[in-house]
Formats: C-alpha cells, sequence, structure tokens
C-alpha cells in the first residue's frame, strides 16, 4: 500500500518552489528572452537528422543514442545542442530509484549511486534541497522499494514504477497526499509532510528510511514510537532518534498543543497516510507502484504536447527559458526513454526550453512524459562512463536520487520460486 502526507499549507508549498527552482538554477545562465516555441521549431535546422542515427545496444534491453544538433546563433534558437537518450526495455531489465546514501537526506552524483548498485545506466531524478541540515531532502513525492520517503508537491507530475516477474510497467500521474494522527481517544490532527523540516503550526512524522535521527531544532515536541505504541515524548529536547520498529511524531506551535493535549506515554496511536492520482480512474495502477518520483511538469500527455506548468504552480520562464534538461518518457511501444539535453555551454550546447523538449520525445515516439530535475543536475551514465557534460564548473553534481538501470540477475521462471 503506499503511502503520503497531507495537503501542502500554501506557506510550505511557497518555501518548496523556491527550493526547487534553486535546484535547477543555482549556476547563473545566459541571458535568455522567453519566446513562442511553435513560430521557432519550423527554424531549427537538422531536426530530423537523428533519422539517419542509429541506436547502440549498451547492454540486453538497454539502447543508447548521442545527438549533436543545430548551429551557433546569437539568440541560440538554433542550438547547438548536445542530446543523450536511453531506450530501455522494461520486460528485459530492472529498474529502481535509489536515493543518495540510501536516507532521505544527503547527496552523492549520480556515477556513484549507479556503482553501488552495479547499474549498466543511469540519469539523476528527482528535484531536492540543495543547502542546510536536510540537504538532499527529495522536493516531491519520493517512494522507494513501497516505502513513502518524501510526499507529493500536491498536484505536481509523478511517475511510478511497477514491478512484475514480467519486468516494469512506467505509469504517470498527478498525486496528492491525505494523511492524520490519531489518538487513542479517536482524536485527529492532520499530518503535514513527512521526513522534511517544520514549518510553522505543523505535525511532520519521520520514519526509519529518513535518517538515524530526526534532525529537528529544539522548538517542538517529538513522540517516540515503537510497535504503534508511544514509548516517550520529549518537550523542546530537539532532534530524537527515530526507532527502526517504529516512526517519531514531530509537532511545533498548535501542533505541539494538540499532541501535549492528546498524545499519553504507553498509549496506543495511529498513523494513517494515502496517496492517490489526480486522475482517479488510474487510483489502482498506482497502488501497485514500489517506486515513484515526482518532477515537473508534466510535458506530454497522450501523444500531445500537454505542459499545464500554471496548474502544477511552475514559473513561466522555467518552462520559456533554455536549461539543462533531464526528462522521462514512455514510448508508444511501452518502453521507457530517458533524456539529458546538456545546457548553460554557449556554442557547445544552448540547453532547451521545456516545449522544445517536448517536441523532442515526440519525435522519439513518446506518448507520455514529465520534466524531471534539470541545471547542473543533469547526468546520464552509461556503463560507468559519464557520456553527457553537466554544466557545473565542479563537475557532475551531487543529487538527491537517481533512476538505475540494471541488468536482471535472475530469469523469469527463477523469480517464482
Amino acid at each position: 500500500m503506499l503511502e503520503g502526507r497531507s495537503s501542502w499549507l500554501v506557506e510550505r508549498a511557497n518555501v518548496r518552489r523556491f527550493v526547487v527552482c534553486l535546484a535547477l538554477l543555482s549556476l547563473p545562465s545566459p541571458d535568455l528572452t522567453p519566446r513562442s516555441y511553435s513560430a521557432e521549431q519550423n527554424q531549427q535546422p537538422g531536426k530530423h537528422e537523428s533519422a539517419n542515427q542509429e541506436f547502440q545496444s549498451v547492454g540486453r534491453g538497454i539502447e543508447h543514442l548521442r545527438i549533436n544538433r543545430g548551429h551557433k546563433s546569437e539568440s541560440e534558437v538554433t542550438g547547438p545542442w548536445v542530446i543523450n537518450l536511453l531506450r530501455v526495455d522494461l520486460k528485459q531489465v530492472d529498474c529502481r530509484i535509489a536515493h543518495a546514501l540510501d536516507e532521505g537526506v544527503g547527496l552523492e552524483t549520480t556515477s556513484s549511486i549507479a556503482s553501488r548498485y552495479g547499474a549498466s545506466a543511469a540519469v539523476n531524478a528527482g528535484f531536492f534541497r540543495t543547502t542546510g541540515t536536510y540537504r538532499g531532502e527529495s522536493s516531491g513525492v519520493l517512494v522507494v522499494d513501497g516505502k513513502l520517503i518524501s510526499e507529493p508537491i500536491e498536484g505536481r507530475a509523478a511517475f511510478g514504477l511497477i514491478q512484475s516477474l514480467a519486468g516494469a510497467e512506467i505509469i504517470f500521474a498527478h498525486l496528492k497526499f491525505s494523511g492524520y494522527v490519531e489518538s487513542a481517544r479517536g482524536r485527529r490532527l492532520a499530518t503535514s509532510g513527512l521526513n522534511r523540516p517544520r514549518a510553522a503550526d505543523e505535525l511532520v512524522v519521520y520514519t526509519p528510511e529518513f535518517h538515524r535521527t530526526t534532525l529537528t531544532a529544539l522548538d517542538g515536541v517529538e513522540v517516540i514510537v515503537r510497535r504503534a505504541r508511544i514509548i516517550r515524548i520529549r518537550d523542546g529536547e530537539g532532534s530524537s532518534t527515530i526507532p527502526l520498529d517504529g516512526f517519531v511524531i514531530s509537532a511545533c506551535g498548535s501542533a505541539r498543543e494538540w499532541v501535549l493535549a492528546n498524545l499519553r506515554v504507553g498509549a496506543v496511536v495511529r498513523v494513517s497516510s494515502k496517496l492517490a492520482p489526480v486522475e482517479s480512474e488510474m487510483t489502482d495502477s498506482w497502488k501497485r507502484a514500489s517506486f515513484i518520483v515526482g518532477g515537473g511538469p508534466q510535458l506530454i500527455k497522450e501523444g500531445r504536447v500537454a505542459i499545464p506548468f500554471e496548474d502544477e504552480k511552475i514559473a513561466a520562464k522555467f518552462v520559456s527559458d533554455r536549461h539543462p534538461r533531464t526528462a522521462i518518457a514512455r514510448l508508444k511501444d511501452g518502453r521507457m526513454l530517458l533524456t539529458t539535453v546538456d545546457g548553460r555551454q554557449p556554442g557547445v550546447s544552448a540547453g532547451m526550453s521545456l516545449p522544445e523538449l517536448a517536441d523532442l520525445l515526440l519525435e522519439f515516439g513518446a506518448s507520455e512524459a514529465i520534466n524531471l530535475d534539470g541545471g547542473g543536475s543533469t547526468t546520464m551514465v552509461v556503463n560507468g562512463k559519464l557520456v553527457n557534460n553537466p554544466s557545473d564548473q565542479t563537475g557532475e553534481r551531487p543529487v538527491s536520487d537517481a533512476i538505475l538501470i540494471l541488468q536482471r540477475r535472475l530469469q523469469q521462471k527463477d523469480r517464482v520460486h
């Protein structure tokens, strides 16, 4: 069963949108002017030059293609662009999401995560907090091995992986959350979030997947729970150790007052949470997803460009400006397409706007797609080699999580046992 968190306070949403922008825009970019993509697309030379290029097999079920497209111009309308694509047959590989350092906080390069897991290929995944005590905490939904680590930014696009003996299936939707803490007497308070810093008057739940401790400040109360029973209440003492067989309820402001009034040592406490797609017809599918990552905005819906950035509360300039980009798509035949476009490298690779990126994905047969974290985070690794050129001057940027493609270690008939 998927687990998630409660609706966002406006104040919290504003904080997370700032973090998302920071993750993408932390380095200076060229002075780019927002434009109408459709008017300029026909001006791009060599749009279909990839038709004469073929994907190369880099492992069972994994194909790679590198494209150098366009040419330098003052406005960068014509590029150039350095594009890397991975086409993946999900029936022939194992696919998973891994967080940096296998915790809910911390940063690690995509190359390092891929190496630790022995992955044949990998790209960076979701947005994340870049600074402070909670650096590496996901800014959006993250589910790893069926365990919820981070709640969604409500209404933001996400993708999920459904695992089966026949291989994986990729699905797309916009996710929302609801959840609550319930006392032994049946009194409830909505859960504000999971495994992240508390904001004013919030109640946040910390699970063992987050870290050894909650990393919290002194201005709140923390309820330590083991096997659904409260073993200790710490008020104004700061960070608490998270039990491996339980969790910690952390609250401040008005939520702290509710906790002190309703929770007692020795009593049973219930924490309930629920993830659900905005597209209600997909509810059953999302219950089966064991890996989920949030991104945004959506790029392609049912084989057509669809970028509802306003609905996902994403700035227009984030859409129209050219940046390094990472995206994930499902092709019409069910295969997965992972794409990176280098950027912020004048004369080498200009980066893309999101409409340009969506058109590129359509060119390669995408039926559904979303944007992932980009900027200096954009990274693709193939067989232990970094195949793109990240834009940070210091080289490959440490990120919060990555999409990993691994060779299947067992034959299907062996997996039955």
